[in-house]
């Protein structure tokens, strides 16, 4: 039987996907979509939200400011892997649930890094743009077999990355907050400092949350610690790494390359970035498989039944 519970979905992918329309319309017969493909924030977000129990945000910033104006939203199901977006202080404070499932969309991004490693190991980004530009010319690369990838971050889709680079026969380096001793045994990594592993990799790819421990951890000095043959990879979230000085570092080939799916401000608006021929940048989708977005998207459908308040199980 469907419940008469009212539904706002935020995500403007969520509603474009007929799949999911249709495993939500199952269970929920009143669901309002944002098929109107629109950017919700503030005010307009509050109005969208207004008149309902249950949610599933995306990209939404959900803080106490919203969550006081909308006292009968009870449940925030969140669409999607990071949390940076929902304030969990604010959800704890004002009794709200939260259903979230972590690593949903972790082999999506992991091969996402995996195509960006190579690309920028090949030059492929510089060559293209010779090609199109009217130059033919090889350029000479590298191979992604052998070499050192550091990964910063060893959680869910550091996990799947380390799993998926057991063919290439890379060394590993990681870092972490956290401890992962049995993992890193079985799969021969060693566990280094983010300084040590700045400077010994050849592959460095980040996947932590953004919060006020990691914001801005790659500065100018940590920067300038990687080889000069080296290719940094952001496909975690924005705000991990100085732009600026991200640009001047790579204006100066004192990095070989850099790749980024996530920026502090998106879309990004430093166009000199953008335009540099050792600078890759994808429109944040390292989850936006098919795949990654059917899973994503059955996960806030199941996270709409949550019992728990952030903190709880986190």
């Amino acid at each position: 039987m469907k419940s008469s519970v009212k539904v706002a979905v935020c995500s403007r992918s969520f509603a474009q996907n007929q799949i999911l329309r249709a495993e939500l319309l199952q269970r929920y017969e009143r669901v309002t979509f944002n098929d109107a493909g629109v950017q919700l924030s503030g005010d307009s977000l509050v109005e969208f939200l207004s008149g309902h129990e249950k949610a599933i945000t995306a990209l939404e910033v959900i803080d106490a400011s919203i969550l006081a104006r909308l006292p009968e939203l009870k449940v925030i199901a969140k669409y999607g892997v990071g949390l940076d977006m929902i304030d969990l202080a604010a959800m704890r404070d004002h009794g709200r649930r939260l259903g979230w499932t972590p690593g949903v969309n972790r082999r999506s991004v992991s091969e996402l890094v995996i195509s960006t490693a190579i690309a920028m190991l090949r030059r492929i980004p510089a060559a293209n743009r010779e090609v199109l530009a009217g130059t033919w010319r090889q350029h000479l690369g590298g191979n992604l077999t052998g070499r050192t990838v550091g990964i910063v971050g060893c959680g869910h889709i550091g996990k799947d990355l380390v799993r998926l680079l057991q063919p290439f026969e890379t060394p590993i380096l990681a870092h972490d907050i956290r401890d992962y001793p049995d993992f890193y045994a079985a799969h021969g990594i060693e566990a280094v400092s983010l300084e040590t592993l700045l400077t010994r990799s050849d592959v460095v790819t980040l996947h932590v949350p953004l919060d006020q421990s990691t914001r801005g951890m790659l500065d100018s000095d940590r920067l300038a610690l990687m080889k000069t043959t080296a290719v940094l990879i952001n496909a975690a979230r924005g705000g991990l790494v100085d732009e600026m000085a991200l640009k001047q570092i790579l204006k100066d080939k004192r990095l070989a390359g850099a790749a980024f799916d996530v920026f502090a401000v998106e879309p990004p608006v430093d166009q000199e970035l953008l335009a540099l021929p050792n600078f890759l940048v994808t429109p944040h989708l390292g989850g936006s498989s098919q795949e990654s977005i059917l899973a994503m998207g059955r996960a806030a459908i199941e996270g709409l039944d949550v019992n728990d308040i952030p903190g709880v199980n986190l």
